[in-house]
């Protein structure tokens, strides 16, 4: 089972990662690989198509490694720093061999997420903690919540769901259901209700039953962003003031099988909500797994966790070595 949570090391100050598992031998990493063989395909084994060709490194390498990252939607700013940064470092290295290219690029590519990103870990300590989810309609808000409540579940925590999001048409009965087969609660109102309200009654019910994780969903309109940010701003407000003393989580939802569309999706959400991090869905059905490179290197959106398959268990906390690792 993975830990969720980190805890702290008393004895040297330590504190292991969120996605230390408490066997290292679990098959998340083999799951991983799987649900991200479509990615693989398409950039992995391209790269090492195109070194295959070349027997040195020149300019023309470089060129069909540029859109290689590219068309596996790792987006143009994000490659131009990439291979730039290869450039640099083959020459400081003075690699003339082309084979000796590809662990320089995955290399490079783990240093540049890393350093764009910090931290990838949750923000749910001290407890209790809320999480309120955003994101348009369709990229799997509904799916991830029931998943997340899951796994927080499993270790050891007591969660509570707040159905937020009143205007989708069986938004809620889908999360009733998601709620029953993680065995958590759910606090609902009825369809078309205020989403704040809903959000009010969700604290005040996780104050009362002393819930360790309010997980909050919410609407997932996107008709402009006045009316967002409007409605997001109604409910922000509402946790500042009842749940102050919250540990709070704001995660975008982004269905990796848009690509591109995702970047667009995040840096509209990211201009009218302070998103902490990113929940990206659906990796296990897309070549466009690259899009995770581009979120941390362009927009320097953290991401936590991704969805590798269609099962309640299928979520993992994110770590780049692990998903770089399973790319190449």
């Amino acid at each position: 089972m993975i830990n969720w949570f980190k805890k702290e090391n008393k004895e040297n100050n330590l504190k292991p990662s969120i996605t230390e598992s408490e066997d290292k031998n679990t098959g998340f990493l083999e799951k991983l690989k799987s649900g991200l063989s479509k990615t693989r395909k398409d950039m992995s084994n391209k790269i090492e198509d195109v070194l295959k060709i070349y027997k040195k490194v020149d300019d023309e390498l470089f060129d069909d490694l540029e859109d290689i990252l590219i068309s596996a939607d790792i987006g143009v700013s994000s490659t131009m720093k990439i291979i730039e940064r290869l450039k640099l470092r083959i020459k400081e290295e003075r690699i003339s061999e082309s084979t000796e290219v590809k662990n320089l690029l995955k290399n490079e590519i783990k240093i540049i997420m890393q350093e764009s990103v910090k931290n990838n870990d949750f923000l749910l300590e001290p407890h209790p903690s809320v999480i309120l989810i955003v994101g348009v309609n369709g990229v799997g808000k509904t799916t991830t919540i029931g998943k997340l409540a899951y796994a927080f579940k499993n270790n050891g925590k007591k969660v509570l769901i707040a159905a937020g999001d009143t205007f989708r048409a069986a938004a809620i009965e889908q999360l009733t259901e998601w709620s029953n087969r993680a065995g958590v609660d759910i606090i609902s109102h009825s369809e078309g209700a205020d989403p704040a309200a809903v959000i009010f009654d969700g604290i005040q019910a996780a104050k009362a039953r002393k819930t360790d994780i309010l997980i909050c969903d919410t609407a997932g309109r996107l008709h402009n962003k006045a009316n967002l940010m409007n409605e997001l701003n109604k409910i922000f407000r509402i946790v500042d003031r009842e749940y102050s003393e919250a540990t709070k989580e704001v995660l975008l939802v982004l269905d990796a099988t848009t690509g591109q569309n995702a970047i667009n999706q995040a840096k509209v959400f990211k201009e009218v909500a302070n998103i902490t991090g990113v929940i990206l869905t659906k990796l296990d059905g897309t070549a466009k797994g690259g899009v995770a490179i581009a979120l941390q290197t362009e927009l320097n959106l953290p991401i936590k966790v991704i969805g590798v398959g269609e099962g309640i268990d299928d979520i993992q906390p994110f770590d780049v070595d692990s998903f770089i690792d399973a790319i190449f």
